[in-house]
């Protein structure tokens, strides 16, 4: 009876994987999106969007992308690369960012990071329905932030490596940083209440074709300007934040923490902005990343922007190769 149970059960995974509709992703082919319906919260019901890359052939292995804040997946370049190494590419486009922006939702906006748990267990549920059974996941600043809060609290036997591109491990605001406890604290109480951003946009215009970089965009999923977040947001940062560090090496599988060999701040955009973090403080990465595990591997990037998947080319295809060695040690052929 229990083989017939669970025979049945996987028919149904099965099932449910080949029947989940696919529609060309907006990045065209050979992008597919899914979208998934999450349970209510207290905005209402939000969505997530999963989009996904497999290779010509067949993969047991598969890299999974979560954004940073004031973001959304676009790096198509990163997805090849991964193709061309033999794994499907999986990213996930999280509640109220990017393709599962609905109207009337607050961009951005979260009460606990650990809400994001129903994102990533519905898109590794997909990942494994496709047959993979060796899962890499890669964050990216507030995504790199998620994933180790996730990882630091789960242990799925499929996920057996952690990518960190300039994690979000702590505030970088200089004297105002003193303040972020009492804005935690309104966050609680008032957690609606609007916390204004940064006007600069010197990271956005080392990052865009039309000023100092080399890409494009949607600015409105990704604004030179970030909208203000909320006190709750803050609360749910600096909470994910002060618990990665009360446990020393929290996450049991082996990590790559990479981040840009310097930061640079000002408001005003210089030529040095395309060669540095122009967002976090690559010694708070440092850090607070090296008690994430006790098998990890911290490398800096000379040129490298906050997000190293955007920096200059010599940076980035530094940025790939040190990925890939790392995998082959961490994840040698059966």
């Amino acid at each position: 009876m229990k083989n017939i149970t669970s025979a049945l059960l996987l028919s149904a995974a099965a099932f449910s994987a080949s029947s989940r509709e696919w529609t060309t992703d907006i990045l065209g082919a050979p992008f597919e999106q899914t979208t998934i319906r999450l349970d209510s919260d207290y905005a209402g019901d939000p969505v997530c969007t999963v989009i996904r890359a497999v290779p010509a052939h067949d993969t047991r292995r598969a890299l999974l992308y979560i954004h940073g804040y004031n973001d959304y997946f676009f790096q198509e370049q990163m997805a090849h690369q991964f193709l061309c190494h033999g794994y499907s590419f999986f990213a996930v486009d999280l509640r109220r960012y990017g393709r599962s922006m609905r109207p009337g939702d607050t961009p951005y906006d979260i009460r606990d990071i650990n809400a994001y748990s129903a994102e990533i267990d519905s898109t590794l549920n997909i990942i494994r329905d496709s047959g993979i059974d060796e899962i890499v996941m890669l964050g990216h600043s507030t995504g790199g932030l998620i994933a180790a809060s996730y990882l630091s609290r789960h242990h799925p036997s499929t996920v057996k490596a952690l990518i960190l591109n300039s994690p979000f491990l702590d505030w970088n605001l200089d004297d105002t940083e003193k303040f972020i406890p009492l804005v935690s604290i309104l966050g609680k109480i008032l957690p609606s209440v609007k916390i204004p951003q940064s006007k600069s946009t010197a990271y956005a215009e080392s990052l865009l074709r039309s000023a100092h970089g080399q890409w494009e965009y949607n600015t409105t999923w990704k604004r030179p300007v970030p909208l203000p977040v909320t006190a709750g947001w803050v609360r749910a940062i600096d909470t994910a934040q002060r618990d990665l560090r009360k446990i020393q090496y929290p996450i049991q599988i082996p990590v790559l923490l990479t981040m840009s060999e310097q930061s640079i701040s000002g408001d005003q955009w210089t030529p040095e902005f395309n060669k540095a973090d122009a967002v976090l403080d690559v010694n708070d990465i440092q850090r607070y990343g090296s008690t994430l595990s006790r098998d990890l591997k911290s490398l800096k990037f000379s040129g490298g922007l906050h997000d190293l998947a955007l920096s200059s080319c010599p940076t980035r295809c530094m940025y790939y190769k040190n990925i890939f060695s790392w995998l082959d040690t961490v994840l040698p052929d059966k």
